[in-house]
């Protein structure tokens, strides 16, 4: 049970779930991408996006557990339109798999949801030898949007419907590197912090959104907003890495951590509602606009990040 339960200027609060935020939204005829929906949230999300009529599409890198994601969705709404395509954030390749094999299907896009994360791991690189949290995290969604965003516009122009990416993010943004983003240290074992390293993945989110909201607003075909978001304190597989968390979530959890369908219910609230049209670039907590760190809003911070993402993923050689 969440201790805080004030509505915002939504009339939602910490205690709203996915169903009630999007409650008489009719989402039929949109397309969603969902990333990590084989469990925790991005599966609540996933089923909340169907049950409203949303046709979703969910990246998981373990197509068992998604399959079975999508066998309860459709058991629970017979009509759900869910498909399960196979997505390792972690992969650069897989990324590129995923996008071309997405494009080239011919299918809209109307809503890009980046849920997908890890979180506490000790230092590990990827596969394409980028610091884990970094690579999942921030680098496999950079790349991903990024090879998408033709597809999402081009429904923008056919539909003359607005369409959405967002951005789950934390409130962990706030506690990162000193310098935010550790450009020339981004796989520098010996001053790795675990906690930080997930930070500094949290906090390119925010700036990712940002910048990719800025960019976006100057293109006057791109009927297209970006966002991002923290979801709340869940206890869900995220915490898998990290003991401390887990500890404390089998403690104190009833009374702190939000349950999934709250946890799940800002990612519905940004991707559906309709209060949220025309925002963009705006961080949201508890399904309300809430205030990112300073850091997070430093405009030649996020330039900097994105030149360098681009120069790690290569978008424009897919």
């Amino acid at each position: 049970m969440w201790l805080f339960k004030r509505k915002g200027p939504s009339g939602f609060s910490s205690s709203s779930t996915a169903e009630e935020v999007t409650q008489g939204i009719d989402g039929s005829g949109l397309t969603a991408i969902v990333t990590g929906a084989s469990s925790g949230i991005g599966a609540e999300t996933a089923r909340v996006l169907a049950l409203r009529g949303v046709s979703v599409i969910m990246g998981v890198r373990n197509m068992a557990a998604g399959q079975e994601v999508k066998d309860a969705i459709v058991k629970e709404t017979p009509e759900a339109k869910v498909d399960v395509l196979e997505l390792d954030l972690s992969s650069l390749a897989s990324v590129r798999n995923f996008a071309k094999e997405f494009n080239s299907s011919g299918r809209p896009l109307n809503i890009l949801i980046n849920n997908a994360g890890v979180m506490g791991t000790t230092f590990e690189l990827s596969k394409d030898d980028i610091e884990l949290q970094f690579a999942t995290n921030h680098l496999g969604h950079f790349l991903l949007t990024n090879l998408l965003l033709d597809t999402m516009k081009k429904t923008c122009h056919q539909t003359k419907r607005e369409g959405r990416i967002v951005i789950v993010a934390s409130e962990f943004h706030r506690y990162t590197y000193r310098e935010g983003v550790r450009f020339d240290k981004i796989n520098d074992q010996e001053g790795y912090n675990r906690y930080l390293a997930y930070g500094q993945s949290k906090l390119s989110n925010v700036l990712h959104a940002n910048e990719l909201a800025r960019r976006l607003k100057q293109e006057d075909d791109a009927d297209i907003t970006a966002n991002s978001l923290h979801p709340g304190g869940i206890t869900t597989n995220l915490y898998r890495h990290s003991g401390i968390f887990r500890g404390l979530g089998s403690i104190i959890g009833k009374f702190v951590y939000k349950n999934i369908p709250q946890g799940a219910s800002t990612t519905c609230y940004v991707a559906l509602h309709p209060q949220v049209k025309g925002i963009r670039g705006e961080y949201f907590d508890n399904s309300n606009i809430a205030k990112a760190s300073s850091m997070a809003m430093d405009a030649d911070l996020a330039r900097r990040l994105w030149d360098f993402s681009v120069s790690l993923t290569k978008p424009n050689d897919s």
